[in-house]
């Protein structure tokens, strides 16, 4: 045993020696020292790659969207030098409820300006009443729509929401849908040359709207009498509307030569089709006759109804 003790004695000597040199090498170069922790000290909590990410909100790679402001002026749209040559909506009719053929140049505008003239949804068909002005069928129509559970889409007259706010606040309170028809129901080509006329037919509309019922119009637009050209519609985008032509209109529009009710309902389950964008005008006695029986006649051929709203 004696004999053992020097070289036992040597032999942590040399430990002692490397533990040194290690420490004083971990100091020049900054790591850790090396060996275990000493027993009083509280461990190091070790956070993964993983657990980092989950605690650090995620960072979008790009803004979201802002809504799309709605422009206040038709000018500078990129209308100059396109056709105002007037045009007409018309459609073929057919015995087939398939949709319409619409003129090849009609399609092209169309699809070009973001005209509509079917909805989105061949489960549906959409009701829309042009209101020029009220001679006592609105609130029958009302009436109608809501003892059938039916919501519409109408298209006001800046006259028409000055004259009958009531009706306007009606309209909104039961669900339906309220797009602008113009100001004073000009034909809107006429227009094209004088942007701030022009632009004064949506405006105007939308501000008596607004004060019959607090509520901005929503931002569709029917030309009056179906009249466009390229650059009305040109115009009417860059004022942020969606134009919204028809795939279904009969001849309703003449106060004092009326179809009788029979005729209207067979016109319009007769042209019915998927995704229909049926005009009726608000004045028609006819079609205010007929209103009932036109719903139960659609809901029979396996449609429901929608509304419209902007692209």
């Amino acid at each position: 045993m004696h004999n053992q003790e020097p070289r036992i004695a040597r032999t942590r000597a040399l430990v002692t020696v490397v533990l040194s040199l290690a420490f004083l090498a971990s100091v020049l170069c900054g790591c850790s020292p090396v060996g275990p922790p000493l027993a009083n000290s509280e461990p190091t909590a070790t956070v993964s790659a993983a657990t980092t990410v989950a605690a650090t909100p995620a960072t979008p790679t790009a803004p979201a969207k802002k809504p799309k402001t709605p422009k206040s002026s038709s000018a500078g749209t990129g209308s100059a030098g396109l056709s105002n040559s007037l045009l007409a909506w018309n459609f073929q009719r057919n015995k087939k409820h398939t949709i319409p053929e619409i003129p090849a140049e009609a399609r092209k505008l169309a699809k070009r300006y973001g005209a509509m003239y079917v909805g989105p949804d061949p489960r549906l068909v959409y009701l829309t009443f042009d209101e020029g002005y009220e001679n006592g069928n609105t609130p029958k129509i009302l009436d109608t729509l809501k003892a059938n559970d039916v919501h519409a889409t109408f298209f006001v007259t800046g006259q028409f929401a000055r004259d009958k706010p009531k009706l306007c606040k009606r309209m909104l309170a039961e669900g339906h849908v309220v797009g602008n028809h113009s100001n004073t129901h000009p034909s809107m080509p006429s227009l094209t040359s004088d942007p701030a006329r022009f632009d004064a037919q949506f405006a105007k509309t939308d501000a008596s709207f607004k004060k019959a019922t607090g509520q901005p119009l929503t931002r569709l637009f029917r030309p009056p009498m179906g009249e466009y050209s390229a650059k009305s519609l040109a115009m009417t985008e860059g004022l942020g509307y969606t134009t919204a032509f028809w795939s279904f209109a009969h001849g309703d529009y003449d106060e004092k030569n009326q179809p009788p009710v029979a005729t209207t309902v067979t016109r319009v389950l007769a042209g019915s089709h998927p995704s229909a964008i049926i005009l009726l005008h608000g004045m028609s006695a006819s079609d205010t006759g007929a209103l009932d029986e036109i719903i139960t006649g659609l809901r029979e051929q396996g449609y429901r109804f929608g509304t419209l709203e902007p692209r």
